[in-house]
């Protein structure tokens, strides 16, 4: 008898085989999360999972999970309210690059300086993948997209770098080539007790990858062993990316400081005296 993958138990099956293009990177990212949900040892019912619109915004349809499948650029907030609302449950935010920090850009910035006690996983594959392959955020200078055909020049985010200034408490970076070190990066950012940030370097063979002349996913899976730098620790003013060079990868940011709960509830026992009921959800 074939023993049962342990994973399956956090992914709808029924709902496989899943509509991402050959070679993208997302399969590989649920993968690593399943994996990293498995080994913290949580009970389904513990974990939510908040995701927007895009190619990466449909990873909350396949997780067998409370899931929440959300407006474009809105899951932060409506992660926020979940978790102000049920405040033991484990948030997870799953989304992409131009959801998170296009039209998202504001409230990952202000979620990051409440220090909201949310894990935001963001796979990064600098293109908008499910909509015509248009310029985002993060879309390195000189690259071509829908909306750039002869080269974007705007200067993208270095994610990392704002994550580290909004005031995030754990911040990493790994490619979807280095799937146990982002396993057990995702797995540090759940446990972490506060806003942390897992940016996951991923190829989109079919847009960004056609256009660009990358090659297809075994390309890219080769770019990535080749030209990434771990260096954990490092400082996130200096990770930022190229079009075509090296990519610092590892954990950049590990601290502490007072949720944003921690900081409501320390005020209220303050004003009220130590007999007030601290806040713990909604009944």
């Amino acid at each position: 008898m074939i023993p049962s993958n342990p994973v399956n138990q956090f992914l709808r099956t029924d709902r496989m085989p899943h509509i991402w293009c050959p070679g993208c990177g997302l399969g590989t990212t649920v993968n690593c999360f399943v994996r990293a949900i498995e080994s913290c040892g949580l009970p389904p019912d513990q974990i939510s999972v908040v995701s927007g619109i895009g190619c990466t915004g449909r990873v909350a349809g396949y997780l067998y999970l409370d899931s929440f499948h959300t407006t474009h650029g809105r899951p932060i907030p409506f992660a926020t309210g979940l978790k102000l609302a049920n405040p033991k449950l484990k948030v997870v935010v799953y989304s992409g690059d131009g959801d998170l920090f296009a039209i998202g850009g504001n409230h990952f910035i202000h979620a990051a300086r409440r220090n909201m006690d949310l894990t935001i996983i963001c796979v990064n594959n600098f293109t908008y993948g499910m909509t015509g392959g248009q310029v985002t955020p993060t879309t390195p200078v000189g690259a071509i997209s829908s909306t750039s055909p002869y080269g974007n020049v705007e200067e993208p985010f270095n994610l990392p770098f704002l994550a580290d200034s909004a005031g995030a408490v754990y911040v990493a970076r790994w490619t979807t080539f280095h799937v146990r070190q982002a396993t057990k990066a995702m797995k540090e950012a759940i446990l972490k007790k506060g806003f942390s940030f897992v940016e996951i370097i991923a190829p989109c063979p079919t847009l960004y990858g056609r256009r660009n002349r990358l090659g297809d996913g075994l390309e890219s899976m080769r770019f990535y062993k080749n030209n990434s730098l771990i260096k954990n620790g490092a400082d996130t003013r200096e990770v930022d990316l190229s079009f075509d060079g090296k990519i610092t990868c590892g954990t950049f940011v590990n601290r502490e400081r007072p949720t944003f709960l921690d900081q409501y509830n320390s005020k209220m026992a303050a004003r009220y005296g130590p007999s007030y009921q601290l806040y713990e959800g909604v009944p």
